[in-house]
């Protein structure tokens, strides 16, 4: 624009030139320099419409890059927006995914549990199955044991013929033969006192007053009962308990005052050195 104007203000000077001028000097040189500057004034408009056309072009195309500017905006604000939505969707969906698992761990713990109080009442009813069957066993054995034995007499006195004939092994199996076969007979009482006897003469004097014990307990109004009360007060000397033994002896002589055992029992006191008549005291044993 600066440049048209000062096309137009050199034509102005150049025309008030040449009014001042006669006529008849206007030159050829002026002429050509009119034309110059007409040129120049063409070429100047030219290139303002070139520079006006390239204008309204950069225009379009910064509208244009505006326009795809605020598009890919507009995509990044709605990909954010996405983006939030799926974080927030998919955190939801973990938590209940965590609640589900829990859950599930749960119910695998109660069955757990509900399995091992079963695999419990299995173990106890297998269990029981096994100790019934044993014991069905145990009882059909002894049946048929007690079917295989000899009868009871035959068995005791065979184990009393073996006794005083001193086959002190084979009477002492035939006696614990006898208990296992006939445990609740008269005849019991005297099976289990030998067997004592037997155990004293071998000098296993626990072992033997266990036995007088099972005579006196299960057996008191036998006919072995005066003799295993003494023999059990000796094993209880000879075992270094001498005042149980004293005790034991003296409640043999109150218990059983006119028999061959009384006798015996105040002769053994006689040789200890103690009175027969002393406060009785009976042994925890019995």
């Amino acid at each position: 624009m600066r440049i048209l104007r000062s096309l137009g203000l050199l034509a102005l000077l150049l025309t008030g030139y040449s009014s001042l001028r006669p006529a008849w000097a206007v030159s050829k040189e002026m002429i050509q320099l009119q034309t110059q500057v007409q040129a120049l004034q063409d070429q100047m408009t030219h290139m303002q419409q070139s520079f006006d056309e390239r204008m309204g072009v950069m225009k379009n195309l910064m509208d244009q890059n505006t326009d795809s500017m605020n598009k890919v905006s507009a995509s990044i604000t709605a990909f954010q927006s996405s983006l939030e939505k799926l974080q927030n969707d998919s955190s939801g969906r973990v938590d209940q995914l965590s609640g589900q698992i829990q859950a599930l761990n749960d119910s695998l713990d109660e069955l757990k549990a509900r399995l091992a109080k079963v695999s419990k009442q299995l173990e106890d009813l297998q269990a029981g199955q096994q100790n019934q069957a044993a014991a069905s066993a145990a009882q059909q054995a002894q049946q048929q044991a007690l079917a295989q034995a000899p009868p009871p007499d035959v068995l005791y006195n065979n184990a009393l013929r073996d006794y005083n004939a001193g086959k002190t092994d084979l009477a002492k199996q035939e006696f614990s033969d006898y208990i296992k076969f006939y445990p609740t007979t008269d005849l019991a009482g005297n099976t289990f006192f030998y067997l004592a006897e037997i155990q004293f003469k071998q000098g296993d004097y626990q072992g033997a007053i266990n036995n007088y014990n099972q005579v006196l307990q299960n057996f008191p109004t036998g006919n072995k009962a005066a003799s295993a009360d003494l023999k059990k007060g000796l094993a209880l000397i000879e075992l270094g308990q001498k005042d149980d033994g004293i005790a034991e002896l003296r409640h043999v002589i109150q218990r059983y005052p006119r028999s061959n055992e009384a006798l015996q029992a105040r002769d053994q006191l006689h040789k200890l050195g103690v009175s027969t008549s002393a406060a009785t005291k009976r042994p925890s044993g019995e």
